[in-house]
């Protein structure tokens, strides 16, 4: 009889505390999506042309006479080679070099 007012209390007290649990907490909701970034037009594609700034060699190098020799090239860039300077070898057919002397006059014109 004790065993079994014994297990009748075990059971009350299961029940009550099984009453005092929070309930299961409700499922999250789903995220909003995610809206695409916009994507950028693609930059347009130069292909250099050094026969178009050949008029550069010989002339004293200036801003101006860089700018016109990479848009006559049709090059999307530019770089001037100095004497003893060093240069990255990687190729970019879209890129215009003027390699100039100590008197900073044009010597070459290719691209690369």
């Amino acid at each position: 009889m004790k065993i079994q007012s014994l297990l009748l209390s075990v059971a009350g007290m299961v029940v009550v505390l099984a009453g005092c649990t929070a309930p299961a907490p409700a499922p999250a909701p789903a995220p909003a999506p995610v809206a695409a970034a916009p994507v950028p037009p693609p930059e347009p594609v130069h292909q250099c042309n050094a026969d178009g700034a050949r008029f550069a060699v010989g002339q004293p190098l200036t801003q101006q006479l860089e700018s016109a020799a990479r848009v006559r090239a049709g090059a999307g860039t530019s770089r001037v080679l100095k004497p003893g300077q060093a240069a990255t070898m990687e190729f970019n057919g879209g890129r215009l070099n003027l390699t100039v002397d100590a008197r900073n006059r044009v010597t070459e014109a290719h691209c690369g």
